[in-house]
């Protein structure tokens, strides 16, 4: 049987006695990928100002955990596409979730040694093992059934990744975060033995939630290795010309959104990293309560990926990301200019207009695209880079600001406002193949 998704590809779907075999069970194992690298990013708003504590780095120094994550989607996006060409969609999931549990376990010796590089070369890794993941999943749960439904089973299993966004900070702050700050003048006033002891049982906290994470990963690893997965093999059009990896940026459209997609990436990123500091410092919380509310906003994220998929059956999706980004950059005013928890609430709500713009971003850059979509999606998935480097700008700013975190969130308004050029001019397709 042949099918052909939503990106004008047409893929072969193995039959078995002139039956469809059953997807239910590969669907179901392929949405835990989502919820599982969900769970991954979920906790970064959380190491972030944890490790910053823990290893005594500046605002700078600390956004070297987004830059390590995210660097290495852009280095991994184009070897995972070989990797799935090669050996297959089961054969390259099996090998993203080994590396993402290497990754995993690599934070008890840097916890050990309270090592910052160690932890940075952890997260890398982890890296490499999600754009593994994800280049193979995302394309997957769209292939795993009827083209006409293609559509519903990629917004239902990214639903499960806007669960595991609610859950990993509120997990991370029961069982990482300790509740103990100490300001600069109390640590300068402690011994060197007590400082030490505190720091090393501050850096031990990441040790079992990671050890957990990293032995759920070798057990659905190990599912996956021994469950029949239908195996997908993509079919060009005849007559078709494919161009080179740049020559696809021709299509002006693509251009654009893989821009958007860089500065929205960028901008997620911003927002959560500092979350849960702008709340200790701006409204007052304590950490783990502040980790609360970076669970609420993950809540948020995950109804507005179930509305957003609702009203995009009414609205367009370049008018509804518009309107999003307008908001979202209103919102970010009220970030920078509100005081008390009037921010944390704009930054809440941040989490549910944010919500359909990746999706909303990729699609629209595919548009038209047929069998140069593997290139386009590639380029989109190198463009999640942004996470690295914004994130990276906004400590720098907000160091030079003499730790204004507020003011930092100048940073992805800048971003919106490039995203809405998307989407309003940006998307429109000038040039496709017919």
């Amino acid at each position: 049987m042949q099918v052909t998704n939503q990106t004008g590809d047409q893929h072969e779907i193995p039959t078995e006695g002139g039956k469809t075999n059953q997807y239910l069970l590969p669907f179901i194992l392929i949405t835990s990928l989502f919820f599982l690298w969900g769970m991954a990013h979920g906790l970064d708003g959380i190491l972030i100002p944890h490790l910053k504590k823990a290893c005594q780095l500046n605002n700078r120094e600390s956004t070297l955990i987004d830059t390590s994550i995210y660097f290495a989607y852009f280095i991994m996006a184009i070897p995972s596409g070989m990797l799935i060409k090669r050996f297959g969609y089961k054969n390259s999931i099996i090998t993203g979730l080994l590396v993402f549990a290497i990754g995993a376990f690599l934070f008890v010796p840097a916890a050990n040694s309270r090592t910052y590089e160690l932890f940075l070369f952890a997260l890398f890794v982890i890296g490499c093992g999600l754009t593994i993941l994800e280049t193979s999943a995302n394309p997957y749960a769209a292939i795993l059934g009827p083209a006409e439904s293609s559509s519903f089973r990629l917004n239902l299993a990214a639903s499960f990744n806007g669960l595991a966004a609610m859950l990993g900070p509120i997990l991370g702050g029961i069982f990482i975060l300790s509740g103990i700050n100490y300001t600069p003048a109390e640590m300068a006033a402690m011994s060197d033995t007590a400082k030490t002891a505190y720091l090393l049982e501050e850096a031990s906290a990441v040790k079992l939630p990671y050890i957990i994470l990293g032995s759920v990963l070798v057990l659905v690893a190990i599912i996956f290795y021994f469950m029949h997965l239908p195996s997908m093999k993509s079919k060009q059009t005849e007559n078709e010309v494919k161009p080179g990896f740049f020559s696809v940026l021709k299509f002006s459209h693509l251009s654009w959104a893989v821009v958007a997609q860089f500065f929205y990436v960028g901008a997620q990123v911003c927002v959560t990293s500092f979350f849960v500091r702008v709340a200790q410092k701006e409204a007052g919380l304590d950490e783990k309560t502040a980790a609360y509310f970076l669970g609420i906003y993950g809540l948020l994220f995950m109804i507005g990926r179930f509305s957003g998929t609702f009203f995009l059956k009414f609205v367009k999706d370049y008018v509804l990301l518009s309107i999003y980004c307008i908001i979202s950059a209103l919102l970010c005013l009220v970030a920078i200019y509100g005081s008390g928890i009037t921010v944390i609430y704009a930054l809440g709500g941040l989490g549910f207009f944010m919500s359909i713009m990746f999706p909303t971003i990729f699609s629209l850059g595919l548009v038209g695209l047929k069998s140069n979509t593997e290139t386009g999606s590639s380029w989109l998935v190198m463009s999640i880079v942004g996470g690295a480097i914004l994130p990276y700008a906004m400590g720098t700013l907000i160091d030079m600001k003499h730790d204004d975190i507020q003011a930092g969130y100048i940073i992805p308004l800048i971003c919106f406002v490039i995203i809405l050029y998307f989407g309003v001019f940006g998307h429109k397709v000038k040039n496709s193949i017919s």
